[in-house]
């Protein structure tokens, strides 16, 4: 399975449990640190600890990536799931404007992602 997928499944599995703000960016040509940084937002810490377990439990059982590392979970304002290639931050509602980091790394392109919807 290519870094692709797994960012679509990651994706999807933030969409299960009602991520908000979704949004993908492709990191090749900007970054060594992933291929792609997958970011979105929770209202509460404990929306924000649901998405990242979704993310967590939707590899494994897919057996398609591990989780190299998760930093920030019991705090919950910014969870880091460490994917390998593929790096998601699930920030808390409040914290996401602050770090911004879709304007940090404002020279990668977005990625339109195919979630809620038949692939």
């Amino acid at each position: 399975m290519d870094n692709k997928e797994i960012l679509e499944i990651a994706a999807e599995a933030c969409d299960n449990v009602r991520a908000e703000e979704i949004v993908a960016l492709n990191m090749n040509q900007v970054s060594l640190v992933a291929d792609y940084f997958l970011i979105c937002e929770g209202n509460t810490e404990r929306q924000v600890q649901a998405i990242a377990r979704s993310i967590k439990d939707s590899v494994e059982e897919r057996e398609i990536a591990s989780i190299k590392r998760m930093e920030g979970f019991e705090q919950a304002r910014w969870v880091l799931v460490d994917l390998g290639d593929v790096v998601c931050h699930i920030f808390h509602k409040d914290e996401r404007s602050y770090y911004n980091l879709e304007r940090l790394w404002g020279d990668a392109s977005q990625i339109p992602l195919q979630i809620g919807q038949e692939r």
